[in-house]
């Protein structure tokens, strides 16, 4: 029996958020520990680098995200990304264990619409177009409504990191999630086409020699350092069980636009299977809002004296 390119897609997310959601966990434990030890990854230190904890979670969530990178390349990302709700679920049931971050009865409620949700997604997948070249994927991402997404990401993260993050990063969570979100959103359309050069040239058709392979690569590699710097931020500042379900959100909701103006995801369907997703996607949402208000707030951590020295510097 020939497994389909969207079932390859499908069993590799949901190994992916199994990893990513366990690695949330661990990295906010290795924070945590990082904080107590010197100076919090949420006002700007790196003491969590030295921190084996940090680093196992690190590894797990790029085990995760390997899986997740090798299912964009079979499946589209209007299937790949809303299984990311699975992480959700994963990380809410560990955070109540392992974190003492308590799941309410309310929260069970928001894991099965999680899990509803993304089963009528699966239903009513679209089986994806794969292009024949790296050039026909830079034709996609240099259609002007593309760009235009682009540009108003960019301008939007550098809004937030110049003039939000200073002022609201340590209240408002939207502020360090959305940088991740709208980078991630980049991430994914540039990862996608990475993965697809590269089962191109196994396939025997070499992709290594155009420059717009090595665009993406470089593309990818500065999000996937920002994302990753942002979200780090995010989970030393706030509740974890906070971070992952409202990250989610913002991060499929934004890959799925992307994804949906570059690589026209939804070109050849019919209206009602177009809707059906759309239903599954707003479920998957609905899981995720339910999720996230039935958490509990997290106390703020002690300030230590590294920390209180260094927030003299900064602010004098």
């Amino acid at each position: 029996m020939v497994m389909s390119d969207n079932s390859k897609g499908l069993i590799l997310a949901v190994a992916s958020s199994a990893f990513i959601g366990s690695s949330f966990i661990l990295k906010k434990k290795g924070l945590k520990r990082a904080a107590a030890a010197g100076t919090s990854a949420g006002v700007g230190g790196y003491t969590y680098l030295l921190e084996p904890l940090w680093w196992v979670g690190m590894v797990t969530m790029i085990v995760g995200e390997v899986a997740n990178f090798v299912a964009y390349v079979y499946a589209p990302a209007v299937l790949v990304t809303p299984l990311g709700a699975l992480s959700i679920i994963i990380s809410a049931f560990l955070a109540h264990f392992l974190l003492k971050e308590r799941l309410q009865r309310m929260g069970i409620l928001g894991c099965v619409a999680c899990i509803v949700g993304s089963v009528v997604i699966v239903i009513h997948a679209p089986q994806e177009q794969t292009p024949n070249s790296v050039e026909e994927i830079w034709t996609l991402a240099t259609q002007p409504a593309f760009l235009i997404y682009v540009a108003a990401t960019i301008s939007i993260v550098l809004a937030l990191i110049l003039h939000f993050e200073p002022r609201y990063g340590q209240t408002n969570i939207l502020v360090y999630i959305g940088i991740c979100s709208l980078v991630g959103s980049l991430t994914v359309v540039s990862i996608k086409a990475i993965g697809i050069a590269i089962k191109l040239t196994l396939e025997g058709t070499s992709q290594i020699a155009y420059p717009q392979t090595w665009f993406f690569v470089t593309v990818a590699a500065i999000c996937v350092v920002t994302q990753l710097n942002y979200l780090n931020k995010a989970l030393d500042t706030f509740n974890a069980a906070i971070v992952s379900p409202v990250y989610y959100v913002m991060f499929t909701t934004l890959t799925i636009v992307a994804s949906a103006i570059m690589f026209k995801d939804w070109s050849g369907q019919d209206a009602s299977s177009i809707a059906s997703e759309l239903c599954g996607f707003i479920t998957v949402l609905s899981g995720t809002i339910i999720l996230h208000s039935t958490r509990e707030q997290e106390p703020a951590h002690p300030i230590g004296k590294n920390e209180v020295n260094f927030l003299f510097y900064v602010t004098n």
